[in-house]
């Protein structure tokens, strides 16, 4: 019988103020019960709306009957028939703005828990099975990925299930991209990430880290010296954006991008490894989305006394998922919004003492469709800090469009890709990801790889003929 709660199935938790001293996931995850009880929600609707709502169309209502037969394995095979990273994408995908936004259920209550139930299915399956490994047999083409992120991650295995011949170039010294760097464990464990690029190794894949394309090689010499006959470019948006005020070069004023990586990959989320992190009490950051929320939430788990965010917008308007907003307050994070930095303040040794900021109040919606702040004069207020975190975005790094002949780029530095086979200006080359977008999501990112890698097997199969 169907379960017509109008309630999802609540994911246990770590209590707020226990989570925030440590880095252990803040999530714990379904049971098998609670995973069958919150499967019995799904209508299994004819039309299917989650599927359209879902960048990498996994087929929704077919896995979600299988969890409330208790069929987990099955769940598991239908999900990964088109997803390559199904329990990174049950912890970070923003399903409520996709999936689950198309949910039946979700007109008079909440939607099912996809994506709880995409994780649930994950775990499972790591835990009770060993996963198939079936090779597709070698089609005799070579195609070179640029960047490990969920992007080239993404394309890379589905062309090596296709047949093809296929190396991911990471200019880091471990593989993941974002998923490794950029979101703290406690939300992404490292061993998750780590277990789906170990399969994608088993049916394939390789990976060579340490190279900076555009640096170490260039795109052109992968093709002309390599024997690459298509390169997909998911290099993903690592250049942080800047203020540009005054006090930006201070010692103790971070992006979020080296913050977030210094803590991730550098291991400060451990104990026993030397945090390598100025010693900070009170910390600013600036940002209202997900990696403010990151990074914010970080900086109270290294021992921070007191970590604010400043916004210059409304709730309302801040881009960061709810869940992640909510967690943030319950660990007790400080909110300062209508609030905009206007400079950083230091000592004569260059460290930060302060953050001057102004008042805002909002106005007519900007091109974002958000109201656009402005400031209100004579409003100027020092917040007391010591470490100031600047997370307003990112931009894509111009090494591989600088170094590439032809690449063709918009006045944001991302490429330009035909909309359809995402297809650069130069023939045989694609990219996909924030490297085109601008700084978006896993599961977009994800989109793109698969989308990329359909158009690279149509190009090459047609070269064939």
């Amino acid at each position: 019988m169907a379960n017509m709660s109008l309630k999802k199935v609540p994911m246990p938790e770590q209590e707020p103020n226990v989570r925030n001293h440590n880095f252990e996931e803040v999530a714990c995850g379904y049971t098998e019960e609670m995973a069958i009880e919150e499967a019995g929600r799904c209508l299994n609707c004819k039309h299917k709306p989650c599927v359209s709502g879902c960048p990498v169309n996994v087929r929704i209502p077919e896995f979600i009957q299988k969890v409330s037969e208790g069929d987990f394995a099955a769940a598991y095979e239908i999900i990964t028939s088109t997803n390559s990273l199904p329990a990174v994408c049950g912890r970070v995908c923003p399903q409520e703005t996709q999936c689950e936004s198309k949910c039946v259920r979700g007109i008079k209550g909440e939607p099912v828990a996809i994506g709880r139930l995409e994780r649930f299915v994950a775990d499972w399956y790591a835990k009770n099975r060993e996963a198939k490994v079936q090779k597709a047999a070698p089609n005799g083409h070579k195609v070179a990925v640029v960047g490990s992120g969920p992007a080239g991650l993404t394309c890379a295995g589905d062309l090596v299930r296709m047949g093809y011949d296929v190396t991911v170039f990471e200019a880091f010294h471990t593989a993941g991209g974002v998923l490794m760097y950029g979101i703290p464990e406690f939300r992404l464990p490292k061993a998750v990430v780590q277990k789906e690029i170990d399969q994608l190794r088993k049916l394939g894949v390789k990976i060579e880290t340490n190279m900076v394309i555009g640096k170490v090689l260039s795109i052109d010499e992968l093709m002309e010296d390599g024997g690459f006959e298509a390169v997909f470019v998911g290099s993903g948006a690592g250049l942080p954006n800047f203020m540009n005020i005054e006090g930006e070069e201070l010692l103790g004023v971070y992006s979020a991008n080296e913050f977030l990586t210094r803590i991730n990959l550098m291991k400060a989320y451990k104990e026993g490894y030397d945090t390598p992190i100025l010693n900070v009490h009170s910390v600013a950051v600036v940002g209202g989305g997900n990696v403010a929320m990151d990074a914010a939430r970080c900086a109270k788990r290294l021992g921070a006394e007191k970590v604010t965010i400043v916004y210059r917008r409304s709730e309302k308007e801040m881009p960061a998922r709810l869940e992640e907003i909510h967690h943030a307050k319950e660990e007790g994070i400080e909110f300062r919004l209508l609030t905009n930095p206007v400079k950083i303040l230091g000592d004569e040794k260059g460290f930060v003492t302060g953050m001057e900021c102004v008042e805002m109040e909002l106005g007519e919606p900007d091109a974002s469709g958000r109201r656009r702040p402005v400031e209100k004069k004579g409003s100027n207020f020092v917040l007391d800090v010591d470490c100031a975190v600047i997370a307003i975005g990112n931009s894509p790094n111009p090494l591989i469009r600088t170094t590439t002949k032809g690449l063709e780029a918009n006045r944001k530095g991302c490429l330009v890709v035909d909309e359809d086979s995402l297809q650069t200006s130069r023939e045989g080359i694609y990219a996909g990801g924030d490297t085109v977008t601008g700084a978006a999501t896993v599961i977009l990112a994800m989109g793109a790889g698969k989308q990329a890698a359909k158009s690279i097997d149509a190009y090459l199969q047609g070269k064939q003929q």
